[in-house]
């Protein structure tokens, strides 16, 4: 990746993190992803927020409800191979009609070197969508931070389940590190 790559990349980060904090968000929880490695930082630099690393996705959305129960706004960062990791516990949100936000980071679409990646990249969207959940898809760099309010005035203003999947064309070829 070259530096106007990554000039961009950070740009539709911040913007992702703008949000958030023009929003009020107080937990974000992730498993560590370098897609979201620019909000993760922030999220751990900034006093307001509470940042959870989990050990597995679906840690997350347990922890989303309960921010929401005790009056907080909460949003997971996952990579699309973590959704497979959290349908069971999908259930939760429909059941209980908790707001929810996720943002996911995708893999096994553009340049996918990782062939472990391709079948839950393949089907996120739809995985998605059969438990209920909203999907927005953010493809334009530019547009990310507006579909990131959007994603947020849905759950948390009229309690919708909502997951915005960053396309993998917005962070870049991956290859495996020598």
């Amino acid at each position: 990746m070259d530096g106007a790559e990554v000039n961009v990349q950070q740009q539709w980060q911040a913007a992702i993190f703008d949000e958030l904090k023009r929003a009020q968000v107080r937990q974000i929880s992730y498993v560590p992803d370098a897609g979201h490695a620019l909000v993760i930082r922030k999220a751990q630099a900034d006093p307001d927020i509470l940042d959870v690393a989990l050990t597995t996705e679906e840690e997350g959305v347990a922890l989303n409800c309960g921010a929401w129960l005790g009056g907080h706004k909460a949003v997971l960062l996952m990579q699309s191979s973590g959704v497979g990791n959290c349908v069971n516990m999908f259930s939760l949100l429909s059941s209980c009609r908790f707001p929810f936000l996720t943002l996911v980071t995708m893999r096994g679409e553009y340049a996918e070197f990782n062939p472990w990646q391709g079948p839950m990249g393949k089907v996120t969207q739809q995985a998605l969508e059969l438990m209920g959940i909203t999907v927005m898809r953010a493809d334009d760099p530019e547009k990310v931070g507006e579909l990131v309010n959007a994603g947020l005035a849905s759950a948390f203003e009229a309690g919708e389940q909502v997951a915005i999947l960053l396309s993998q064309s917005l962070i870049g070829r991956k290859s495996w590190v020598k």
